[in-house]
């Protein structure tokens, strides 16, 4: 495809403020200090297939749950739809943020067998719909932004003209029962979240500030390890976004813990750019990144990432 031009707002590539409370720059910060030892005898060529709730991918490296990006480009297709494209092309497992029940069913002709994040709409009937919309039409997962709930004023926050409110530990166990397939609370940056969403019953935690929702939030790889060890005991999959724009970020959240790893902002700009072959172009470099870093540590497949590796200056 040949430069499809997105029709869009401004700004609708998020650009961090660049402040001292950007917890974006705190976590770009945090990645660029976390460095890696090399262990090359006996190295062999690494395997990057990933099994997620019963399904094996070709790589631990997942596409986002992004919203919003429903402007049709010259293809036809939406933004959404040509990364949902991309997934699918990649062997990928795809994730979808908000959009309409109707969007949601178009986007996932492209992926079946999506994840659906839901906001936390204050009408929670509205949350169980949209969680039996998906199961419907083959999600293999659901799951709730939990952070998703403070607006830049300090009260719950509004989208899209749609009230969100609070979720509580009983809420998701609700929503855990009427998912009846795995359930996954995004949004979690606490050990304390952590273990009330698996408590409640989530089969899954993605560790993440939704890249700078909250002022000065910890890196999530900063937590990881803790929450890690506190999960050790419980069968919840452990999933990190927030700056993954690399192969080599994707390495070092995969060797301190995570099962996967979601990549949004970095395969935005190309997506909007040349559409799906955008981003299969950005996974594929993604992926020779962290092989050759898994290669150069001695990691055989996905199932072997060793923390000790891993050092900060």
């Amino acid at each position: 495809m040949s430069n499809p031009k997105w029709p869009g707002p401004p700004g609708l590539i998020p650009v961090t403020s660049g402040h001292a409370d950007d917890a974006n720059i705190i976590n770009r910060n945090y990645l660029d200090r976390i460095m890696v030892e090399m262990r090359v005898i006996d190295a062999n060529l690494p395997d990057l297939h990933t099994k997620i709730f019963g399904n094996m991918y070709d790589s631990p490296i997942m596409m986002p749950a992004f919203s919003h990006l429903n402007k049709a480009g010259i293809t036809g297709r939406t933004p959404m739809e040509e990364y949902a494209k991309a997934a699918t092309d990649l062997h990928l497992l795809n994730w979808v943020g908000m959009e309409s029940n109707e969007e949601y069913e178009e986007i996932v002709k492209y992926a079946p067998g999506s994840i659906r994040i839901i906001k936390p709409f204050a009408d929670h009937a509205r949350i169980l719909s949209e969680i039996q919309f998906a199961k419907n039409h083959g999600a293999i997962a659901v799951g709730i932004d939990i952070d998703h709930i403070v607006g830049n004023d300090g009260n719950f926050d509004i989208v899209d003209a749609i009230p969100l409110g609070p979720i509580t530990q009983e809420d998701l166990n609700t929503y855990v029962n009427a998912a009846s397939i795995p359930f996954i609370a995004k949004g979690v940056l606490s050990v304390q979240d952590a273990c009330k969403a698996a408590n409640a019953g989530c089969a899954g935690i993605v560790i993440s500030h939704h890249h700078g929702r909250i002022p000065y939030g910890i890196p999530p790889l900063a937590l990881l390890p803790d929450i890690k060890k506190a999960l050790q005991d419980k069968d919840v999959k452990i999933f990190v976004d927030c700056g993954m724009n690399s192969g080599y970020d994707a390495y070092k959240a995969l060797a301190l813990g995570a099962d996967a790893v979601s990549v949004g902002r970095g395969i935005l700009s190309p997506l909007l750019k040349d559409g799906s072959q955008g981003v299969i172009n950005k996974i594929q470099r993604m992926n020779e990144e962290l092989k050759q870093l898994m290669m150069y540590t001695g990691i055989a497949n996905t199932s072997s990432f060793d923390a000790s590796v891993i050092h900060f200056l």
